[in-house]
């Protein structure tokens, strides 16, 4: 597993993306802290692979942490997070070689992008002890890039008849986002079952995962249709 810290200052935001890195296969969150003086403790005490970073907090800036890790020189990846786009900031980023940087706001898809394609080639550098141009140039400019493999086989657990009937009442909501928990009281089975079956829709691109803010209280995960063509594989 891919060890990760979350360093945001916004609680909101910093749930956001604890939430949507529970979603990403191959990440474990060890720590999400709110400033760079604790992100430091972190480091010192845990093994870290992945920082996702913000830029503006209270004291210390994402930079001041960014060029602690490169003065220490241990192996931490950063990816930046954070609503900052003007092309010095994101051009001084890059020269301390962050492996992505997403702004704020960014959708789940962006956000499962940037992790997947590291995890692949974090992977894929762990395999090989030399490679090829061919292969470097795919490494790094991302020249073949994969497309997801489209089956008609199920994930082991899920099953076709029940594909269908939480399908069924997918289509009859007419384009309307939904939980999971209202998914699970219109189809009659558990939430953890229904939890299931809509990852599986959501990786194969027919779902989209979106946050809806409340006036008060926590987001809400809501899933969306996006793609009706990728069900006809597997129903």
């Amino acid at each position: 597993m891919i060890k990760v810290l979350i360093v945001e200052d916004d609680p909101m935001v910093a749930m956001l993306n604890t939430h949507y890195l529970e979603q990403v296969g191959g990440f474990e969150l060890v720590q999400a802290v709110n400033s760079v003086k604790s992100a430091i403790e972190v480091l010192e005490e845990s093994r870290i692979d992945l920082v996702l970073l913000d830029i503006f907090m209270p004291e210390e800036t994402g930079f001041e942490l960014l060029m602690y890790i490169r003065s220490q020189e241990k192996e931490i990846d950063i990816m930046m997070i954070s609503a900052v786009h003007d092309m010095g900031s994101i051009k001084k980023a890059l020269q301390y070689g962050v492996v992505d940087y997403l702004i704020k706001p960014f959708t789940f898809e962006r956000f499962k992008e940037a992790l997947t394609i590291y995890r692949e080639k974090l992977a894929f550098m762990k395999e090989q002890q030399k490679i090829s141009q061919s292969e470097l140039d795919s490494l790094i400019l991302q020249k073949e890039k994969r497309e997801p493999t489209v089956t008609k086989e199920l994930p082991k657990g899920l099953t076709k008849q029940t594909l269908q009937l939480i399908w069924q009442k997918i289509e009859s909501l007419n384009g309307r986002a939904f939980t999971t928990d209202e998914m699970s009281q219109l189809v009659g089975i558990s939430r953890v079952s229904i939890r299931k079956y809509v990852m599986f829709l959501t990786d194969i691109g027919v779902l989209e995962n979106e946050m809806v803010y409340q006036h008060v209280g926590r987001p809400v995960s809501k899933l969306r249709c996006v793609d009706q063509k990728k069900i006809e594989f597997y129903v």
